[in-house]
């Protein structure tokens, strides 16, 4: 691996948790001169080098040879130990990765059993993604660097609850972002003018953006989207209703594994904003803690919310408030407790035997492994 040879101002970015979506992150950022200086960070430090040393090879490739990519050992469970490895790299900007239990192991129950467990949304798995950034925040408090952290393990949840417990995160990716592309080329489509005149800002938290390429309707999910053609903005000339049915339709795409691609490109757009400080208009969720999902002007220091003079702030966090109980979080308070739905929680309690209505985030860990065993336990049923 070589040195970190970079030419002044270019960030270092470090990648913690490197599966599936952070190897194509690792694999854009080293196709591009302005992000390719990467350290990567996790516990077999030898899989990373491997790893590293295929995304450079790759990016020599496609004639982008001179960026730098190194592996470290890093353990979130033992936070003064990541708390000196982050002092000695000293990066600009981290990339957070990992989550104890990945959104899609349901997906690899049988059909009909994931249609029923799904009901219970996503909400309640969220000691799941919330226990490792809590771990991470915690060393990055303690290490006395102050690198952007950027956050794709279910940040429209994870960064309210940290930024209420003052262990903000800079900004998330994936989410509101994910369904964006789609929603303009559907417009775009209705209109009869191409994808690129066509300018969409999307309020929406995660449960909107996973229910209508499913379903190609919004549920029951409150959201606000705004669309302009060459800056013009469009009224009632189309119906949401109508873009949303080609999601599930002549726009609908693979998920799963494979659509990680998607938010790892939602990843990058914002990683390579904040390297570059472009300013550049994107969508992300939690920017600066707040929840859900939001149209974003991107810089080096994480994102600005530009709603476009469509709504107030207030009532876009509102609505992601709103769109959040669907999800299955009835609540967020000031110090970072939870309070999780009765419905959604009823399904988890059916099938999994799992109940937790209102969890502290000192509690995140304990419920984060409990939740993991009646989850281990009841997948065996099914192998």
């Amino acid at each position: 691996m070589s040195e970190h040879t970079a030419r002044p101002g270019k960030p270092l970015i470090m990648l913690v948790g490197v599966g599936d979506l952070a190897a194509h992150v690792l694999t854009m950022l080293m196709s591009d001169p302005a992000t390719n200086r990467v350290v990567l960070a996790g516990r077999d430090r030898e899989a990373l080098r491997r790893r590293g040393n295929l995304a450079h090879f790759t990016a020599t490739n496609l004639g982008h040879s001179d960026g730098s990519v190194e592996a470290v050992h890093l353990d979130l469970h033992d936070v003064a130990a990541s708390a000196e490895t982050l002092a000695r790299v000293r990066p600009d900007i981290v990339f957070m990765g990992a989550s104890l239990q990945s959104w899609r192991r349901i997906t690899e129950l049988p059909p009909q059993v994931f249609e029923e467990l799904d009901q219970a949304q996503f909400g309640p798995w969220l000691p799941m993604h919330l226990t490792l950034n809590h771990l991470l925040m915690q060393a990055v408090e303690m290490s006395g660097v102050r690198p952007r952290v950027v956050n794709a393990a279910f940040p429209d949840a994870v960064g309210p609850v940290l930024a209420a417990a003052g262990l903000p995160q800079t900004i998330g990716v994936g989410n509101v972002a994910n369904i964006v592309p789609a929603l303009t080329h559907g417009f775009a489509h209705l209109l009869g003018v191409g994808a690129e005149r066509v300018e969409l800002r999307l309020v929406a938290q995660h449960y909107f953006s996973h229910y209508v390429p499913r379903a190609g309707d919004a549920g029951e999910g409150t959201y606000h989207l705004s669309a302009r053609v060459d800056g013009r903005q469009v009224g009632e000339e189309v119906a949401h209703g109508a873009v949303f049915r080609q999601l599930n339709g002549r726009l609908k795409r693979l998920g799963g594994v494979a659509g990680q691609l998607l938010t790892a490109s939602s990843a990058v757009r914002v990683l390579t904003a904040m390297a570059t400080d472009s300013g550049v208009l994107a969508h992300a969720p939690a920017p600066g803690g707040l929840p859900g999902g939001y149209p974003v002007r991107v810089g080096r220091d994480g994102g600005t919310v530009d709603l476009g003079g469509a709504l107030s702030l207030r009532e876009a966090v509102r609505l992601n408030e709103q769109c959040q109980v669907a999800d299955g979080i009835e609540s967020i308070d000031a110090d970072g407790t939870v309070t999780f739905t009765e419905r959604e929680m009823d399904v988890m309690d059916r099938m999994l035997g799992y109940r937790c209505r209102t969890m502290p985030l000192s509690e995140c860990a304990d419920r984060a492994d409990e939740l993991g065993q009646k989850y281990r336990e009841f997948a065996k049923k099914y192998r």
